[in-house]
């Protein structure tokens, strides 16, 4: 590849001297724990004296796409971008173009034949390859440090790559491969780091949290790291997302009642309700095992929000088994809940199924799913009107109100608070307060500072 081997020798130096200022975008694509691949990649190529900007509006020189190979959509719009960048490179606004992470470690080969203008393909965890790849140098000294992507005050913290729970609709273990655990001690000077940089907030992710640290300490271990966790300082908010419901242990609830720090608020994906569709997804649970935990859960912790996904359209989901999934939804009454269409995803044990639910019945259970929620999220909203709740402000619309969340709302998913103090009261984004909640509508809050 000579025309990339001379931009790389017109613009780099070797490692050990200072590099020519050269621009990179990183494209991340896909859930929060890419994001997390990405912002880590950022810091390291910034310490080898590269200007890196997550989602640049305009093309620069290097730009590398952090894919997502997940389900067909996500591979769908990580194909799109991809034929974007290369259209941008062909007029000459792209030097170099780097694909890496879920999608091409899926499809490596199909990629480089399909796309011979990119210049690297790589796969997951292939940070000190893409880092070789640029004649820059990896600090491993540094790697609990992070170039975060989100707003200045909170931040994603992964504490585990891969799963272990083998459902057999999911292609994150053919991906990722098995769990893999980072200790609790990275993890908290993690925190720490990102506490000293003014993060307050920080969010918990994994593919399966329920069953952190079992592959380091023998036993499930999130006990021992949120332990950790909540005595970091300047850290106000600990959120939990991705917790596998079968096995999920009831004292992470102690903590919560303990630690005001400790959002009430759980992700804990169900996928669905019915026993055979259950068991045909191998997640080695029961319905009436998941709404005993459910009932459990609230029992224990009266305000906790519960979020949760479902997969509708799965093989041999019929109308009456999707009944059973819509009235559960209903009698439940769950805050947030994220609904998707079953995907077909070739290598998965469920890929031997024969799909039964078209593609236009799957978004219109979809659909139905979604509205349901919508109406019970409007009754839950408006309960909350008269009350005053703690707001952390994410934001400034272009309205001018500022908007922000309740500890039973995560970020880009969940609902908002509309604050309609416009410059009345000197609000800060990234500060905490306390607002009265004068109205509401299905996904929003609106209140005033207190």
């Amino acid at each position: 590849m000579p025309i990339l081997q001379n931009f790389i020798l017109s613009n780099f130096q070797p490692a050990k001297a200072n590099l020519i200022d050269c621009e990179v975008n990183i494209i991340t694509l896909g859930c929060s724990k890419n994001m997390v691949d990405s912002e880590q990649m950022a810091f390291q190529l910034e310490q080898n004296g590269f200007k890196v900007t997550h989602e640049a509006d305009n093309p620069l020189p290097v730009t590398l796409i952090n894919t997502c190979g997940f389900i067909n959509d996500a591979k769908s719009q990580s194909i799109e971008t991809i034929l974007n960048c290369i259209e941008e490179k062909s007029a000459g606004k792209i030097k170099v173009l780097i694909v890496f992470g879920c999608l091409s470690q899926r499809y490596k080969d199909d990629l480089r034949t399909e796309f011979p203008e990119v210049d690297a393909i790589f796969g997951v965890d292939a940070l000190s390859e893409i880092l070789q790849f640029l004649h820059a140098s990896l600090h491993a000294e540094l790697l609990t440090v992070r170039k975060t992507s989100t707003p200045p005050h909170y931040a994603y913290l992964k504490v585990s790559e891969g799963c272990n729970q083998r459902c057999s609709f999911c292609a994150i273990p053919l991906i990722r491969g098995k769990q893999v655990s980072k200790p609790i001690e990275m993890l908290r000077d993690e925190a720490v780091v990102l506490a000293e940089r003014g993060v307050k907030e920080l969010i918990l992710i994994a593919q399966d949290l329920t069953h952190y640290g079992y592959d380091l300490y023998k036993k499930r271990n999130l006990y021992a790291l949120l332990e950790e966790l909540l005595k970091v300082k300047g850290i106000e908010w600990i959120r939990l997302h991705y917790a596998y419901p079968n096995s999920f242990r009831m004292e992470i609830l102690d903590l919560m009642l303990a630690y005001p720090q400790l959002c009430r608020y759980l992700d804990i994906p169900i996928q669905h309700i019915d026993n055979e569709i259950l068991q045909a997804m191998n997640r080695r649970i029961t319905g009436e095992e998941i709404c005993r935990l459910l009932d459990a859960v609230r029992n224990k912790v009266s305000d906790i929000a519960i979020r949760t996904s479902l997969i509708v359209g799965f093989p041999n989901e019929t109308k009456k088994k999707f009944r059973q999934l819509r009235d559960f939804l209903q009698q439940a009454e769950l805050d947030r809940v994220g609904v998707f269409t079953y995907s077909h995803e070739e290598n998965t044990p469920a890929y031997k199924l024969k799909e039964t639910v078209s593609q236009a019945e799957k978004e219109r259970r979809k659909e139905e799913l979604m509205l349901l929620q919508q109406d019970i999220s409007l009754k839950k909203n408006t309960s909350k009107i008269g009350q005053t709740v703690k707001v952390l402000i994410d934001e400034k619309n272009a309205e001018g109100n500022f908007i922000g969340r309740t500890q039973y709302d995560s970020p880009e998913v969940d609902n908002t608070v509309i604050i309609t103090d416009k410059g009345e009261k000197n609000i800060q984004i990234g500060e905490f307060y306390q607002v009265a909640v004068t109205g509401a509508d299905w996904f929003d809050l609106v209140g005033e500072i207190v």
